[in-house]
């Protein structure tokens, strides 16, 4: 059976006092065109109407919010004059959003923000209600040139630069795309074999070796002690660059591909050796089977 115990928390929370300034919790219980509804635990209901809920303009409530929902908002007035508590998500926002930002920057949390609009020398997108800006040359892996192709698109970004005092906030989805871009690469390279043989394309050369480009984004490095039999002291002495070249690879460790072009050569050496055996023993049976029948050819019978 239920005592006085099991609503006591209930009960202190319906008598505290709740004053201008105070940032609140309560449920979502209704939303409307007009307004959002919060129970509060208190003896009245918070109100919020629609212009205080975000900075975002295109934030919907309707959409957006479900009975239910918890929001945190600021007391403006204890008495709207109607009995219910004024509220702002927004001002509660400029508050609690930058904690919650600064701690999104430091664990380089990954999100999605949708492009808002463009300006001079980026785009604007919105973070918890707040205002952001996305350099262009921070909006991508790749060189952006025409802003306004942006507005609209989802783009996933991590905080760079959090400053509530001007208020300044910076996202930078490059960061995310090269990250995305990498972990992709280290998939494919994961999924070559070690001892299979590629084709690729010589891209650079270096004093080292030579990086070959084999691929779906994959270069790997044919150092100069693994492209010939022949002791070499210049990879130019073999490869050019824009040569095409075949190469065993050698193992892809730590992520970087090791090929070998003169492990081929081992391959190629074996058969054309046998070739030679089974041809100078193909020879020899042929010249005795002749020199037999000349020396038959000689009795009378």
């Amino acid at each position: 059976m239920e005592s006085m115990k099991d609503y006591e928390k209930e009960l202190e929370r319906s008598f505290r006092t709740i004053n201008e300034g105070d940032i609140v919790s309560g449920a979502v219980v209704a939303v409307t065109d007009e307004e959002v509804t919060l129970d509060l635990n208190y003896y009245a209901p918070g109100i919020i109407k629609i212009e205080n809920l975000s900075n975002d303009p295109d934030f919907h409530a309707k959409e957006e919010l479900q009975p239910g929902d918890i929001i945190e908002a600021t007391v403006v007035r204890t008495d709207d004059g109607h009995g219910n508590i004024e509220l702002s998500k927004k001002e509660a926002n400029e508050v609690l959003a930058w904690d919650k930002l600064r701690e999104m920057m430091e664990q380089q949390t990954v999100v999605t923000v949708r492009i808002k609009e463009s300006v001079p020398s980026g785009v604007v997108a919105f973070l918890e209600g707040i205002r952001a800006f996305i350099p262009a040359s921070q909006l991508s892996a790749d060189y952006v040139e025409d802003t306004d192709a942006w507005i609209g698109k989802d783009v996933r970004v991590v905080v760079i630069t959090v400053d509530p005092e001007k208020n300044k906030l910076v996202l930078s989805g490059k960061v995310v795309a090269r990250q995305e871009r990498e972990d992709e690469r280290n998939h494919r390279i994961a999924m070559l074999v070690p001892g299979s043989v590629v084709e690729g394309t010589v891209e650079s050369i270096m004093p080292y070796g030579a990086f070959i480009n084999i691929g779906n984004g994959i270069s790997g490095l044919v150092h100069i002690s693994q492209i010939s039999q022949k002791r070499i002291s210049s990879v130019h002495e073999v490869l050019k660059e824009g040569q095409k070249v075949k190469a065993k690879i050698l193992n892809t460790n730590d992520g970087k591909v090791s090929l070998s072009m003169k492990a081929l050569e081992d391959i190629m050496e074996k058969p054309q050796e046998e070739e030679e055996a089974e041809a100078i023993e193909y020879s020899s049976n042929e010249t005795a089977g002749t020199s037999l029948g000349d020396l038959l050819s000689r009795f009378k019978l």
